[in-house]
């Protein structure tokens, strides 16, 4: 395993960063593809033999219980101390007003109810898991800090926004004196690089870590266009984010991948993990196999020429994820 600075940060993360929305109870939200307790177990325990510190989940996976699930495993395979645990804040976890969203009385009593779940005193990473305009960001930014200093969370995180809002949350914290999101969870893939036009280039420029989400494009980079999955079949979300124009590229991966005898996830992986300013990308599993992809993609170094290859048939997308 290769261990990176997260960000400008002293904090050490593994390369790989383990997804934990596959693990919740099939029962209960909007993921009926999620792994049970008993099924997700040995994920855990392969990652961590692996060298993967870093697990990352939220709030609103299987309305809290892949937290529950991801708690109870790392208590029981890992020491606290020597994994980075990060989860979210901002879906709804309960109707009515005040059940999402990320107001002050929403952050303080969602902290407390996924430590409760987590089974632990403080998260390494609290992320706000989109932008809430309904919410004036001085609110959101003031209870985060709030809730750093009180010892629930060691470092802050952002995830899917426009470069414009990231900007100014990093603007106001420095302002007042707030702590300072170290890390963008974004949505960053072959398939969708939106992100290269504004915010890499501006968590480069501000040493913030970046941890993309969905970095095989919901498997799609990883089978052929037209296969299909139990989890692809009822992925509502995942059906707004990529085109029939994306086949290309798929095409090209699986082509690279035949050329080396190596599955097609890992050359995927490693182009993401050779773009400037990656840091971890987040890796989800339903399938050991899975993991073993995203660990061997680690020592496979592309070519200029498969590089290119690769990005050649990128087509400009519409903005996608931030919903």
């Amino acid at each position: 395993m290769q261990y990176v600075k997260l960000g400008a940060t002293g904090l050490d993360v593994s390369r790989i960063c383990l997804g934990c929305m596959s693990y919740g109870d099939p029962a209960r939200g909007n993921h009926e593809w999620t792994l049970d307790e008993d099924t997700a177990r040995p994920f855990f325990r392969a990652a961590i033999e692996a060298g993967v510190t870093f697990f990352d989940t939220a709030n609103v996976y299987s309305d809290g219980s892949s937290e529950e699930i991801t708690g109870r495993a790392l208590a029981e395979f890992a020491q606290r101390d020597e994994i980075v645990l990060a989860t979210k804040v901002h879906g709804r976890m309960r109707p009515g007003p005040n059940g999402g969203g990320l107001s002050r009385k929403v952050i303080l009593a969602e902290i407390d109810a996924s430590l409760r779940r987590l089974g632990t005193d403080y998260v390494d990473l609290y992320q706000i898991h989109r932008f809430d305009p309904g919410t004036p960001l001085e609110e959101t930014l003031e209870a985060l800090h709030d809730v750093v200093k009180a010892g629930k969370a060691r470092y802050l995180g952002a995830s899917s926004m426009y470069a414009w809002q990231f900007a100014k949350a990093l603007f106001l914290a420095d302002a007042h004196g707030w702590t300072r999101f170290v890390s963008m969870q974004n949505h960053y893939n072959l398939i969708y690089r939106e992100e290269e036009r504004e915010m890499l280039g501006l968590c480069a420029d501000q040493g913030i870590g970046v941890i993309p989400w969905s970095p095989l494009a919901r498997g799609r980079l990883t089978r052929p266009w037209d296969e299909t999955t139990a989890r692809s079949e009822s992925d509502q979300f995942g059906r707004t984010l990529y085109a029939d124009g994306d086949r290309r590229i798929v095409e090209e991966v699986a082509h690279i991948a035949a050329a080396r005898a190596i599955p097609p996830a890992q050359v995927a992986l490693a182009w993401l993990l050779a773009q400037p300013g990656v840091t971890a990308p987040i890796i989800g599993a339903t399938r050991l196999t899975h993991l073993d992809d995203a660990l061997a993609s680690l020592e496979v170094t592309l070519t200029a020429d498969e590089i290119a290859q690769l990005e050649a048939p990128y087509t400009p997308h519409r903005t996608a994820g931030f919903q």
